[in-house]
């Protein structure tokens, strides 16, 4: 596939930057999130997704995070869900090609790895849900506001 199937538009600005990625792989992201018929998949989603993740896990130090989920369903609000944030990631993931699917993939191989073990596994959840939804969620009231 080329890299340019239809001309040029100079009317359009460039898609922002996704931390970590590639111009190339960025521009395949922002390429699959403007084509995109998901309700979930909107432009610029996959960087605010990322940077959910990244917050969650950045505070200092090894305290453990309980992921909690938001009463608002619209399509902004529901990635304050650090949870619906890796959904969204997953989505754009899967329909990527090869290379630009390794180069997202191992961005969030390492965002993963840090939820794991800032998480705590819930012997409750149900089996058959994603493996980010059986850690222990927690209650949004105790929550900072930044969360």
């Amino acid at each position: 596939m080329r890299l340019r199937e239809s001309p040029r538009r100079f009317d359009v600005p460039p898609p922002p930057p996704i931390r970590g990625l590639s111009s190339r792989a960025g521009l395949a992201v922002h390429r699959y999130e403007e084509l995109s018929d998901d309700y979930d998949v909107f432009p610029t989603v996959t960087g605010v997704a990322l940077r959910r993740y990244r917050d969650f896990l950045s505070p200092p130090g090894n305290r453990t995070r309980y992921p909690y989920g938001d009463d608002c369903g619209c399509r902004g609000c529901s990635l304050r869900d650090v949870r619906h944030a890796r959904d969204v990631l997953d989505t754009v993931l899967r329909n990527l090609g090869p290379r630009d699917r390794a180069e997202l993939a191992r961005i969030v191989a390492v965002l993963d790895a840090r939820y794991r073990a800032r998480t705590l596994p819930d012997p409750l959840a149900d089996p058959e849900r994603r493996w980010w939804y059986r850690r222990l969620p927690g209650c949004p009231f105790t929550q900072s506001g930044t969360d």
